[in-house]
């Protein structure tokens, strides 16, 4: 009686919990992760929750066998001397130091296959924008001949800083947008002319830094439309938290419409 009344009291309390933090099958499903808005923040996921299964597996296995371990091989009352031992036990070692290094090889492998997915580059990426870091903002070119204006020069988005506490504002002239269609791969070219920043939108589940004298590159493919924050996530110098821009997925036809307008010379 006393083991149900436990129980109940913990399946009670951890059903306040569950209620309390507003936990619904999504966010348990992804186990903490954020809700990714790219294909590979996609995989990522994948990684982030096999990697708890297995974690989860093992663990079971391993409190099963403490818990069992003291059950049934505790000292018991009139008995003398030590239990017998597996030390030196040839084969049993050999368990013991094998399987370590297959969960190991297991977690190395799926790791190095999605981490070559993530930083793959494509041929032929469907848009290419020039990331160029500066203080106290962003910079967004658009490259190729489908982003040239009349006069040769590619479609331009430049920032101006932001207020430091709007990361999630309505200031939206204040912030550099960029703008890119969905289910589209989206090459990354990362710039910077003066200190290190660090180019991060959340909802990618991804960031790299922005290096003076080094283009990083890097490639997404955004799967929900919508508008994303982003932001430098290094610590660039005084104004650093001014640096504040978004990412707005859009459908096709609006991204040609986009493209048309900027040629155009309109407001975005």
């Amino acid at each position: 009686m006393r083991g149900r009344r436990a129980l109940r009291s913990a399946t009670a309390l951890a059903l306040l919990a569950m209620a309390a933090t507003a936990c619904d099958a999504e966010e348990l499903k992804r186990l903490g992760y954020p809700d990714p808005a790219s294909e590979q923040g996609e995989r990522m996921l994948s990684l982030w929750q096999g990697s708890w299964i297995a974690a989860i597996v093992i663990g079971v296995i391993v409190w099963g066998l403490i818990i069992w371990a003291v059950l049934f091989h505790r000292k018991r009352k009139g008995t003398e001397g030590l239990p017998l031992q597996v030390r030196y036990n040839l084969p049993v070692e050999m368990l013991y130091t094998a399987v370590p290094f297959v969960i190991i090889g297991v977690l190395f492998f799926y790791t190095a296959r999605d981490e070559a997915y993530v930083t793959k580059l494509s041929d032929k990426p469907d848009v290419t924008v020039d990331v160029i870091g500066y203080q106290w903002s962003w910079q967004f070119d658009y490259l190729g001949d489908a982003f040239k204006k009349a006069d040769g020069s590619p479609i331009s988005i430049v920032g101006t800083p932001t207020s430091p506490d709007a990361p999630g504002g309505t200031a939206q002239g204040e912030k550099p947008v960029l703008v890119v269609p969905v289910d589209k791969s989206i090459r990354f070219n990362l710039k910077s002319d003066n200190v290190i920043h660090s180019f991060w939108v959340p909802a990618f589940i991804y960031k790299k830094d922005v290096v003076p004298g080094y283009v990083n590159k890097f490639e997404l493919r955004p799967t929900k439309i919508g508008t994303y924050e982003g932001r430098c996530a290094e610590f660039c110098g005084v104004d650093h938290s001014r640096m504040l821009f978004q990412v707005k997925v859009v459908s096709q036809a609006e991204f040609n419409d986009f493209v048309a307008q900027q040629k155009s010379g309109g407001a975005q």
